[in-house]
């Protein structure tokens, strides 16, 4: 199965339209999308607007690959999970976000080797077509969710 994210804040309909396509085309019916509020409705994939985060997990546990905005929080609950990920970074010039940090992310988390990363659609539906290209089961350089807790924790105990 394959689970879309795009995050509950904007839109995205460039990712969810080039999944959607491309699940259609593929005969796809094992695609799942969480496609937040006011935006495009896919007609060839499963949906909902917002899941509770209990609900978000469970997706991505069962999913063999999770593709996604390149949000911080979607990428992390992947790795824990240990999938695979695949990302299109939302973009500025599209308006899709106030600015360009989710490319900053992408890209470095792809040099790293921790993601797999689309510039556009194209790549995407390229990558979509050779999931087993895309790197899974490497820890986060976040660190898995406990140790982050721990360090918030730590911080806020102690100041450092």
């Amino acid at each position: 199965m394959i689970f879309l994210t795009v995050g509950t804040q904007l839109p995205f309909d460039r990712l969810i339209k080039a999944v959607d396509q491309w699940a259609a085309a593929k005969g796809r019916t094992d695609v799942f999308a969480q496609i937040g509020n006011n935006g495009w409705r896919p007609p060839h994939i499963q949906w909902a607007e917002n899941l509770s985060f209990v609900e978000f997990k469970k997706k991505v546990e069962v999913a063999d690959l999770v593709v996604a905005h390149a949000g911080i929080g979607a990428i992390q609950t992947a790795q824990d999970y240990g999938k695979p990920v695949l990302v299109m970074p939302r973009r500025a010039a599209f308006k899709e976000h106030r600015n360009d940090h989710q490319m900053d992310t992408a890209v470095r988390l792809a040099e790293l080797g921790y993601i797999g990363m689309a510039l556009d659609e194209e790549e995407l539906l390229r990558k979509l077509d050779r999931p087993d290209l895309i790197p899974r089961g490497k820890e986060s350089p976040f660190g898995t969710a406990p140790k982050l807790l721990k360090a918030i924790q730590d911080f806020i105990k102690y100041g450092f």
